[in-house]
């Protein structure tokens, strides 16, 4: 009885109509969200509060499918997006009402959109990128630290006197430099500076060419790499997956071993 529910869910989890609904069901939660920042009408508000309920429904429904018909429920919660997903659902069960919790139950409604990354194989492969990324990724953060300190203890000493709102102390100067480095009006600092120190100008470029043009590459290369690998291991785990025999499979083979043995031994 329990291996027929499994194998029936198990072939709802995998049907792509299911796992399109599932999509669907998301983006109408995302909607139902930013629909609710707006000054809705009474009876707008009473469809969004039957849609919560029919999301939340869903949500559960579909998160206990996976967790029925997977064959290693000792491991299920071991992975990341399965205790995400899990937790967002249970917290989405808190009704929204006046009580302490309302505000974390809308919270979390509000992560119910993030569901999309553990859904899609692919967007589970960038997070999971920029999570492994991180590490290698804090060196070269570490570097462009020390760069913005020189950088900014250099700007606060030479150009102090000329506006003190930008070069004050070491920690403004900082803040200048980020607003350089994303170049938001970043040349009306330097032909301010410019017309004390005409040759400034190195100054600027300088801290751009190593902030903005080589970090940057060297955080798009990290990332890009890690991805790389990641895309090698999710192929590797599909050619395994479709090697890999599941119930269904051993049920059809044990039906067909029966079939030939009565055939061959009727009288057995």
């Amino acid at each position: 009885m329990y291996e027929n529910i499994k194998i029936k869910l198990n072939k709802l989890k995998n049907n792509k109509a299911f796992e399109l609904s599932v999509v669907a069901v998301i983006i109408i939660s995302a909607l139902e969200i930013g629909a609710k920042t707006f000054q809705l009408p009474d009876s707008a508000i009473s469809v969004t509060h039957i849609l919560d309920i029919f999301i939340t429904l869903f949500f559960l429904f579909e998160i206990s499918v996976r967790f029925i018909a997977d064959d290693d429920k000792r491991n299920f919660f071991k992975k990341g997006w399965n205790i995400f997903d899990t937790l967002v659902v249970l917290i989405s069960l808190i009704p929204i009402n006046d009580s302490e919790m309302a505000l974390l139950a809308r919270l979390i409604r509000v992560f119910r959109v993030l569901r999309m990354v553990s859904v899609v194989p692919e967007l589970r492969v960038l997070i999971n990128s920029l999570i492994k990324a991180l590490p290698q990724l804090g060196y070269v953060i570490l570097l462009m630290f020390i760069i913005f300190y020189i950088y900014a203890a250099i700007g606060s000493f030479i150009f102090n006197e000329i506006n003190p709102k930008l070069w004050g102390d070491i920690a403004i100067s900082m803040l200048t430099l980020f607003r350089i480095m994303t170049f938001e009006d970043w040349t009306d600092i330097q032909y301010e500076t410019m017309e004390v120190y005409p040759m400034s100008w190195i100054f600027y470029l300088s801290f751009i060419f190593f902030t903005a043009f080589a970090f940057l590459n060297m955080v798009i290369g990290i990332v890009v790499n890690v991805m790389e690998d990641e895309h090698a291991k999710m192929r590797q785990e599909k050619q395994e997956a479709s090697n890999t025999p599941t119930i269904e499979d051993l049920h059809k083979e044990i039906h067909e071993l029966k079939q030939l043995i009565k055939r061959n031994f009727p009288n057995s």
